[in-house]
């Protein structure tokens, strides 16, 4: 037996550890010794609210303890970082050598677990706006893993990238990942108009924000909807939509992103810009894996700005 974090409807947190059976490989399937995992908020509200048991987590890095039996991907004692769309939060666990990438040597297991989920996420976000040189990228949830890393590969490719953040305070953590500018305000400030129209805009808000800001929308510019953290249902001005048309307001999920762009060579993109210092992870917590209800209360309460990473070793 091994253990893994799942969902406990028996927890006062709904999350414990507790033993499970051992991962069993398919032939194109590498078993990893997991060393740190890193919690997505999106993640822990489901499983908060789960009322069965079951394994829980998406984001790793470890060891590969056994290779792949078909002869593909990392090598036993090869160090990878990568995703699972379940079960991750286990001390082993199996995984598909197509989700698995190598880390440098430079790069800390920490580090490397902060990437699957919110560094794809804004790497494929990104990615919808073509070649971003020149252009206006707008982006909210600025203070959040995938906004972090936003920012950060906005700045990369050239974009006039601009965040929005509640406090001066955060607006400085926004500022130092890269943005050229950051609206203080609410979740649609009233002067977002001031650096627009934008090319692209990347949205985790969802609900009234969503609405408001693809009326921000340049010609031919598209709106990249990544989650609805206010609300689940927007109501879109369609007559100013449709009479201003050329803009694109884009569904984005990130499971359907990989069947078309495989996680291990994205993930090694990811990597190597964090070996070579262009690309830094923001992490706000670093704690033993035996405080997963402590860090997921801090994370669902919103009091963490970046990522939150449990070492099981």
């Amino acid at each position: 037996m091994i253990r893994a974090i799942v969902s406990d409807p028996n927890s006062p947190s709904n999350l414990s550890i507790q033993e499970v059976a051992p991962p069993q490989a398919q032939p194109w399937e590498s078993i990893v010794e997991v060393h740190a995992i890193s919690l997505n908020r999106g993640e822990i509200k489901d499983a908060v609210n789960q009322r069965t048991s079951s394994r829980l987590g998406w984001d790793f890095a470890g060891v590969v303890a056994k290779s792949a039996e078909m002869g593909n991907g990392p090598k036993a004692g090869a160090r990878v970082v990568g995703l699972l769309p379940m079960g991750a939060w286990g001390e082993r666990i199996a995984v598909p050598s197509s989700a698995l990438a190598e880390i440098p040597d430079n790069v800390r297991f920490a580090e490397a677990a902060t990437l699957p989920v919110a560094g794809l996420t804004a790497l494929n976000a990104l990615r919808k706006g073509g070649l971003l040189l020149g252009k206006r990228v707008l982006i909210t949830g600025s203070t959040g893993g995938v906004g972090l890393f936003a920012h950060q590969l906005a700045k990369l490719s050239g974009a006039f990238n601009v965040g929005i953040a509640s406090t001066e305070e955060k607006a400085e953590l926004v500022l130092e990942a890269g943005a050229n500018e950051v609206l203080v305000g609410a979740s649609v400030p009233s002067h977002v108009s001031q650096f627009g129209p934008y090319d692209l805009i990347i949205d985790s808000v969802g609900g009234d924000t969503l609405a408001a800001l693809v009326q921000q929308l340049a010609v031919q510019g598209s709106c990249i909807a990544v989650g609805f953290s206010s609300s689940p249902s927007s109501t879109l001005d369609m007559s100013n939509f449709i009479t201003n048309g050329g803009r694109t307001l884009y569904g984005f999920f990130l499971g359907e992103e990989l069947t078309r762009h495989p996680a291990a060579s994205d993930l090694a993109i990811l990597t190597n810009l964090v070996s070579t210092g262009c690309l830094k992870p923001k992490i706000a917590v670093e704690a033993p894996w035996t405080e997963i209800s402590g860090v997921a209360r801090q994370l669902l309460d919103r009091n963490i700005s970046g990522k939150a990473v449990l070492h099981l070793k």
